[in-house]
């Protein structure tokens, strides 16, 4: 499905998003970086046009209890890892069994939509961070 009208704005708001490797955005930060190509651009517009981008299939959105939701532009088949320091989201490109299909197939009787498979942990740059602060605290006695 192609996209409606591929105005200046939308145009801008899905480069963003999609430049943002191993970052998945939400959308204060999207409207940060597209007002840098579209200074005239509104907060609700960059809502209105993630929404659009999403009905069209060109974003994924992420959803977290608590948390803003954020965009991903990357529409392979992926996991991701969250660190649970910073919360960033990280891709693991790896082949996906049909998981959702094997569900469906035993519990027809339910109406799934969506499977989300997520891996929790702690990322590489706050595990070195965490490792200083231990090394840099003080013994105690």
């Amino acid at each position: 499905m192609g996209m409606k009208r591929l105005t200046k704005q939308r145009k801008a708001v899905l480069e963003v998003v999609r430049s943002a490797k191993n970052h998945h955005p939400d959308a204060a930060w999207v409207y940060t970086e597209v007002r840098k190509k579209v200074p005239s651009i509104s907060l609700g517009t960059v809502y209105r046009t993630l929404d659009t981008l999403t009905e069209e299939g060109y974003l994924v959105p992420l959803s977290r209890p608590g948390e803003a939701l954020r965009y991903e532009a990357n529409l392979d088949g992926h996991l991701h890892m969250v660190c649970r320091k910073c919360n960033q989201f990280f891709d693991i490109m790896h082949p996906l069994p049909d998981l959702l299909s094997e569900v469906k197939a035993r519990y027809p009787t339910f109406a799934f939509e969506d499977v989300q498979v997520e891996y929790h942990g702690i990322c590489p740059t706050c595990r070195v961070e965490q490792e200083l602060l231990l090394q840099n605290k003080p013994g105690q006695l």
